[in-house]
């Protein structure tokens, strides 16, 4: 199995430690009513996202309750609450069935707590024809934080995503930036599938990864488009941090003609 691939049905979690890298933290965790968990923040920011149900979200620095917009990831856009570096979050779920989506960055001082509400994502369309998706940005450019950035994506069945190619693994702002990431994969049916290439541009990296509902893929380096499979509709959540917060990107040279 590849290295750059951690599967995952229900509960998953990638570390730096077990990525191999410095930046991106990521959680998945289920929860029935009632059910409580708290995660230690210390020198890392968090955006916490209500993937499906709701929950109460609690902090030395805010609380906020009912947080959480839809039944399902691909209903609608997502509640979140993002939190500073800090002692801790505890999170306790107020519906039957609640999935929570922790991103994690090193920050030194972040910004002020804020609750994202759903309403104040607005979805738009990127790509045309069989590029097409909807892009539900969480906690990219146009919100303050430190280091994170986040993005949800939903990609109709048989269209291709995260295209043309593009990458940012060069530390050579204004032109790109060095950001690792993780696609975190829910397919609309559970034995759906979706396929990931990650790969450089002199193949030392050369991978076609099959994604199942719940993996989660990392992208240390290279370009990393998506194709979901035909009759599977398919949603990724997107993490990413690196030196600089912003997003700039290079496409590859042999698909960049497809964007004129």
């Amino acid at each position: 199995m590849s290295k750059l691939v951690v599967r995952g049905r229900g509960n998953v979690e990638v570390t730096p430690e077990s990525a191999g890298w410095s930046h991106v933290g990521f959680e998945v965790v289920s929860l029935r009513r009632g059910d409580r968990i708290g995660r230690e923040i210390g020198d890392r920011e968090l955006c916490a996202v209500l993937l499906s149900g709701s929950a109460d979200v609690s902090s030395a620095r805010g609380r906020w309750q009912g947080v959480g917009s839809r039944t399902s990831v691909f209903d609608g856009t997502p509640d979140a609450v993002y939190l500073p570096p800090g002692d801790g979050v505890e999170v306790t779920a107020t519906t039957d069935r609640c999935e929570v989506a922790f991103c994690w960055a090193p920050a030194e001082n972040g910004v002020e707590p804020a609750l994202i509400k759903a309403s104040e994502i607005k979805p738009f369309q990127r790509g045309s024809g069989r590029t097409q998706r909807t892009i539900h940005n969480i906690l990219m450019e146009d919100r303050p934080a430190e280091s994170l950035l986040v993005t949800e994506v939903l990609t109709p069945a048989g269209n291709w995503s995260s295209y043309p190619p593009h990458k940012h693994d060069t530390d050579d702002p204004p032109r790109e930036t060095y950001l690792e990431e993780t696609y975190y994969h829910r397919t609309a049916r559970p034995e759906g599938f979706a396929v990931q290439l990650v790969y450089t541009d002199d193949r030392s990296l050369d991978e076609a990864i099959q994604v199942r509902d719940g993996d989660v893929v990392l992208v240390p380096r290279g370009y990393h488009p998506v194709a979901a499979g035909p009759g599977y509709d398919l949603y990724y959540l997107n993490v990413m941090a690196g030196p600089v917060r912003r997003w700039l990107i290079t496409t590859d040279a042999d698909h960049r003609w497809q964007l004129d």
